[in-house]
């Protein structure tokens, strides 16, 4: 039954008869959580790139901020439509199409003769990211027993900061190879061009994966195949109570016409509450600023007084310590909650955040940039990489946990969507205001601050805990309250 939890003593967290099932959902949630992989690659490999884009093409900031900022809009319109067609043609052939504008990206902004042509291959690219940023947490989500749900959840996170990692890794070694990243290294491409041509090689793999991995058993059920969804459900969670399970999937997918944003209406009109606050944790995890940290973090690395291949080196330490603090989450997530985790995360957050506020508003400026000379440039460091793992451990992959699994079956697609989409847009908004930050941190890292203050506020009142809730009870919980979800 999709309510019967699994027991702390095997390493799935399953009892032993469960094993075998315990595992195929492990197995399962990995190959989803590749799209994450492609997508944090893809969003962190601007980071090597960032100052050949602008040289090479001979751009100011603004066009830089935008060129950086791009993949953002095309992510916010992949998120937007993919609940909607994974609705109508199932999960795993969305995660195909994601894997092919993967494909189609890598190779075209790698080979890109100006930077226009850049952003439109970064915009591609951006599809699909939202695609992924969709499909996976609701397909884990979708196929994890409840009691581990939260931990195959946030293998989603995992992938994305071990995609950022990765291309960090991949970034330093080719502008190692190369001598600087705008030097020519393969077949008369500058090493920058690899960073970008490097996707090819997961986004192969994740499609490739795709067709090994059965649909999700709400969608076959929502799809009237319900002997495909027993053997997906006796796969995923053995064969007890199969029908029992079948029958409540069932009830809360009753709907006489075809899935649209009129889902998220409540019968008296508006937005159901739990919209609302899915919108609200996806606007907050970005607006507190993590992706400057990696779209960026050259910048606050030089400011200290580190070149540009050192720069390289200590962005890829600051993302193995974003891998380590997401093993911490997924180790906690299903013991102590996902509520208290965000809160400890805000509180985090804010301390570190303001202190490198309050540092980058005294620093002096040495050719129009901050310099941070002795003890306040360590400090500096120090506090963001504890920021890092505040919200390593945290919002990152909480948020991604609770968007998969907080909203009803049969609005779970379209909210997720448009919560993702919200997401990316503030994600853009955060990434193409901060070039003309640069020289005023301390005002950007104090509007972080104060986010991530609000943040703790805004969980504290509206976000209710999930921890070992079945999916199915999350629909007799919002979908027949017409009122803002409970703050409990």
């Amino acid at each position: 039954m999709a309510g019967q939890g699994p027991t702390s003593d095997s390493p799935t967290g399953l009892e032993d008869e469960d094993f075998s099932s315990g595992g195929t959902a492990v197995r399962i949630a990995s190959v989803a959580a590749l799209g994450g992989l492609l997508f944090g690659y893809d969003s962190a490999v601007i980071n090597g790139a960032v100052d050949s884009i602008q040289e090479d093409f001979g751009i100011g900031n603004a066009e830089l901020g935008f060129a950086v900022a791009s993949a953002l809009l095309g992510a916010a319109a992949g998120a937007m439509s993919a609940g909607r067609i994974a609705d109508r043609i199932g999960r795993i052939s969305v995660m195909k199409i994601a894997a092919v504008f993967f494909l189609i990206s890598a190779i075209g902004t790698a080979l890109a003769p100006n930077v226009a042509t850049v952003v439109i291959f970064r915009i591609v690219g951006g599809i699909g990211v939202g695609i992924a940023s969709v499909i996976a947490p609701a397909y884990i989500a979708e196929t994890s027993p409840p009691r581990i749900r939260g931990r195959l959840g946030s293998l989603q996170q995992l992938a994305i900061v071990s995609g950022i990692f990765l291309s960090f890794v991949v970034n330093w070694l080719l502008q190692h190879a190369a001598g600087g990243p705008n030097k020519e290294l393969w077949l008369h491409l500058d090493a920058w061009r690899w960073m970008f041509l490097a996707m090819a090689i997961p986004a192969v793999l994740y499609g490739t994966l795709a067709f090994t991995i059965p649909e999700s058993p709400r969608y076959l059920v929502a799809s009237h195949k319900i002997p495909e969804a027993r053997r997906v459900l006796s796969m995923l969670l053995g064969e007890k109570n199969l029908e029992i399970t079948i029958s409540r999937i069932r009830e809360t997918l009753e709907r006489e016409d075809k899935p649209s944003w009129r889902d998220l209406r409540k019968p008296s009109g508006g937005l159901y509450g739990i919209v609302w606050v899915g919108l609200g944790l996806s606007i907050f995890q970005q607006f507190v600023g993590i992706n400057v940290i990696f779209y960026y973090s050259n910048v606050l690395w030089q400011a200290v007084g580190f070149d540009a291949d050192q720069s390289a080196i200590y962005t890829v330490i600051t993302s193995v310590v974003n891998v380590a603090t997401t093993l911490i989450a997924i180790a906690l997530i299903d013991k102590i909650g996902r509520k208290p985790l965000l809160l400890i995360g805000s509180s985090g957050m804010a301390v570190t955040l303001i202190t490198m506020a309050v540092i980058f508003a005294n620093a002096t400026l040495v050719d129009g940039k901050p310099n941070l000379p002795g003890a306040s440039g360590v400090i500096a460091l120090i506090a963001a990489n504890l920021f890092v793992v505040a919200f390593g451990m945290s919002w990152g992959p909480v948020v991604w946990v609770l968007l998969g699994e907080m909203f009803p079956n049969r609005i779970r697609a379209a909210a997720l969507g448009l919560a993702a989409a919200g997401q990316w847009a503030a994600n853009w908004l955060i990434t193409v205001s901060f070039p003309g930050l640069r020289n005023h941190l301390g005002l950007a890292y104090g509007f972080y601050g104060l986010c991530a203050v609000l943040s703790g506020l805004f969980v504290w009142k509206w976000v209710m805990e999930t921890k070992g809730v079945s999916l199915e009870d999350m629909h007799a919980e919002v979908l027949h309250e017409d009122k803002p979800a409970r703050s409990g």
